[in-house]
């Protein structure tokens, strides 16, 4: 039993405001009704204007890597050669999705830290003929958030045909994304990430060129086919029974967002990505990711080979703080701070502060009180960037 108030910052899931949580405990419904096509609807408008697009969000009951999926299945065939870029564990996950279908995936892989490099992007698809090109917008594993609208711009600059595939699971919602601008082909995110609500639902808007692009695919598919559930959403239905409950925590979160409006939304973001950087910073501990494609959502630190880091994660736990610690290559190398969702500067502010408790009980070479105000300063100086450039102010706490 922690002795303190829960602070949650890992990647997700993320903390539930507590009005989404009263909407999850909601009587059931009708989901072949008038309500729940009301829901739906509401849904779809509030969260368009975060992905940049007019056109339709399939609603999945399923989770990230199910949506991901659904990416693979409905939009290739068996054989089809794909370019699959990672840059960490979940980029790994999205090849290996297609590789699971039968795509022929060529590799191409950044150093674990670093984001992918529209050159060499440019440079992999003039050796071949690809059906598709797979991209991870935020990748939690390394805390790293790739430049998509260039990524996008090289693939169409090299290979005009290839189909463009997101993986936004851990960023939509939290940073712009422009589907239709930035010619994206098909885009998925997460219930239980910037959406401020439980896991269990996948969200996937995809361009016309997508949406053709499935009427020719051939993998198998049947409860992830995207062509039934975008024909249920003209009768304000999925083609299968939906998790009610999760629908109405995205519905109250949308809300929430849509009220707060995007602008805001990505400032509040910004300056809890800067406070969690700067606060780390402070307390001795090495940024993982390249500074120049820091995540927004997540913060990956290294830990110190000094550092006994299962009793050090003990006792954080044990003052309510719980944060994540590596994946895959880099499990016992790094922990992560996740910071989206319902998250405010004061959340950060309060991890900072037990991380530096925490620190100075283990000896660390810790100035009291340095950190915490190092991360406020940088959460007020990334709000004045933000609102200077959006013409508005973005909440800080």
């Amino acid at each position: 039993m922690t002795r303190f108030e829960p602070n949650l910052r890992i990647p997700g899931p993320t903390p539930l405001p507590p009005s989404v949580r009263e909407a999850g405990a909601r009587q059931m419904i009708n989901h072949r009704g008038p309500d729940f096509a009301g829901l739906l609807g509401r849904i779809q408008a509030g969260m368009r204007p975060f992905f940049g697009t007019t056109g339709d969000i399939a609603i999945l009951s399923c989770a990230g890597t199910g949506g991901l999926e659904a990416a693979i299945v409905n939009t290739l065939s068996p054989g089809d050669a794909v370019l699959g870029v990672s840059i960490g564990a979940f980029g790994d996950r999205f090849a290996s999705i297609a590789e699971a279908y039968g795509a022929r995936v060529d590799r191409m892989a950044a150093e674990w830290g670093w984001a992918a490099a529209p050159d060499e992007v440019r440079e992999r698809l003039g050796r071949g003929d690809y059906r598709a090109v797979l991209l991870t917008h935020n990748e939690t594993s390394t805390g790293v958030m790739n430049p998509i609208p260039a990524l996008a711009a090289a693939v169409r600059d090299a290979a005009p045909d290839a189909l463009i595939l997101v993986d936004s699971v851990s960023a939509l919602g939290a940073v712009p994304f422009e589907l239709d601008a930035w010619g994206i082909d098909l885009v998925v995110t997460g219930s239980q990430k910037a959406w401020m609500a439980a896991p269990g639902m996948a969200m996937v808007a995809a361009s016309d060129r997508g949406w053709a692009a499935m009427e020719t695919a051939r993998m198998p598919r049947y409860y992830l086919d995207l062509r039934r559930h975008r024909a249920s959403l003209a009768n304000g239905e999925t083609p299968w029974t939906p998790a009610i409950a999760v629908a109405y925590q995205v519905e109250e979160g949308v809300r929430l967002m849509t009220e707060e409006g995007p602008a805001a939304v990505f400032g509040r973001h910004a300056a809890c990505a800067a406070a969690t950087r700067a606060g780390l910073e402070g307390l001795g501990f090495e940024l993982f990711a390249d500074a120049a494609n820091r995540s927004l959502t997540v913060t990956a630190a290294s830990i110190p080979e000094s550092l006994d880091w299962k009793a050090f994660n003990a006792e954080l736990r044990a003052r309510g703080l719980i944060v994540a610690g590596g994946q895959g290559r880099l499990t016992g190398k790094v922990f992560r701070v996740g910071h989206l969702g319902a998250v405010a500067v004061d959340d950060i502010l309060g991890a900072m502060a037990t991380l530096e408790e925490v620190s100075i009980q283990f000896g660390r070479d810790v100035m009291p009180g340095h950190a915490v105000e190092a991360a406020e300063r940088a959460a007020v100086a990334a709000h004045g960037a933000t609102a200077a450039a959006h013409g508005a102010g973005a909440a800080v706490g």
